[in-house]
């Protein structure tokens, strides 16, 4: 653990062997010669800049993504090796791209023409690119009725290898929706099957649709690469139980005051006590990444072991907790989210998801960074 963490009063501590586990867990569920992609966009979902992909890096995954030409260029930039595909890339940062050496994903006729453009008019070859198919999501992708046009285009270029084609599942963690999942794993091999007729048989192009949720409950479908995103840091539905836990946002308590009853705490007065109360002042608030819905007593931390409710609104930098009926003084730990009050169980009370929470926490919040002692 790093020796300068009592320097600041709210931390997110992310547990690298936890990150390790959770990687082999996933890991476990792939035959030997499948690949792994792992996600690490949205500086590793909200956990670190360039540490996850470093330790990524030093347990051997394949690929590493990423959502834009910053996250990747950055990533080389810290001595990162390993191919990263660029999901989203800007049509005008493409030298930049090539450059770094990043491989965009293309998803349109207007992106790849763009690139075949920019690679013939720089005399550059053979770059790496990634087909996305959009096989239901409708998000991105090129639609299953265009495939016979991208391949005869495809076949005639000279300047872009094609490194793989890949989907993405909608909703793969429902069970209700289990049989629409199918049909995009099944048009998914069938079109990038059609598509893979018009490249040469020389290159080894990979397949992949699975994420998280897909590893572990579509696991036949793993093609010949997978992408591993918030299963990583320990947050899916499915088989929660045999992952870690691998970030806390905590804090200390800044102050702490005696409030009369029917006095009020907070912005608006809109913390009214019913009673004598003690209140602590607590240094983490919305630019923290703390949501204001969690004001007024709908959310709660955990303080020595004890569930202390949120009164008032949440202010931009603080906000005040009831600890009236805890054992608690100035300088003592707080839990926003953490092994025993998980980000699942925070989520729930949003109506969100993991992803939201993890990655509106801004990098002002230091990151510390352990290993567990063995």
């Amino acid at each position: 653990m790093q020796t300068d963490e009592k320097k600041y009063r709210t931390v997110l501590r992310v547990n690298l062997s936890a990150l390790v586990h959770n990687l082999n867990y996933f890991r476990a569920k792939l035959l030997p010669e499948t690949k792994m992609m792992v996600m690490v966009k949205a500086f590793s979902y909200g956990s670190a800049k360039y540490e996850t992909a470093k330790l990524m890096e030093a347990n051997g995954v394949d690929y590493l993504g990423v959502a834009v030409p910053d996250e990747g260029i950055g990533l080389r930039c810290a001595g990162i090796r390993l191919p990263i595909v660029v999901m989203n890339p800007e049509p005008t940062r493409l030298a930049e791209l090539f450059e770094y050496n990043l491989e965009p994903a293309v998803n349109s006729f207007g992106q790849l023409k763009n690139i075949f453009d920019y690679l013939k008019i720089n005399k550059l070859v053979r770059k790496n690119i990634h087909i996305k198919l959009n096989s239901g999501m409708n998000r991105s992708g090129f639609n299953f009725s265009e495939v016979d046009s991208l391949g005869a285009l495809l076949k005639q270029n000279t300047v872009v290898r094609v490194k793989s084609i890949f989907s993405h599942l909608a909703a793969s963690d429902e069970p209700e929706l289990d049989n629409f999942t199918f049909q995009q794993i099944d048009g998914f091999r069938k079109a990038s099957e059609k598509l893979l007729r018009f490249l040469s048989e020389k290159e080894k192009v990979m397949r992949h649709i699975l994420n998280s949720n897909g590893i572990d409950r579509f696991a036949k479908a793993q093609f010949d690469m997978v992408r591993l995103g918030i299963g990583l840091y320990g947050a899916i539905l499915e088989n929660q139980h045999k992952l870690k836990n691998i970030s806390t946002l905590e804090s200390r308590i800044a102050q702490i005051r005696t409030v009369e009853a029917h006095e009020t705490v907070g912005y608006n007065r809109k913390g009214v006590l019913k009673r004598k109360s003690v209140i602590a002042t607590v240094p983490v608030g919305y630019a923290d990444g703390l949501n204001r819905r969690l004001g007024n007593g709908r959310g709660k931390m955990l303080v020595n072991g004890c569930f202390a409710p949120i009164v008032g609104n949440v202010c931009m930098d603080t906000c005040m907790i009831d600890i009236t009926d805890i054992s608690a003084k100035e300088n003592d730990n707080v839990i926003i989210f953490g092994n025993d009050y998980s980000i699942m169980e925070l989520a729930k009370q949003l109506e969100t998801i993991p992803y939201e929470i993890l990655t509106s926490i801004p990098q002002r919040v230091k990151r510390v960074y352990y290993f567990e002692d063995s």
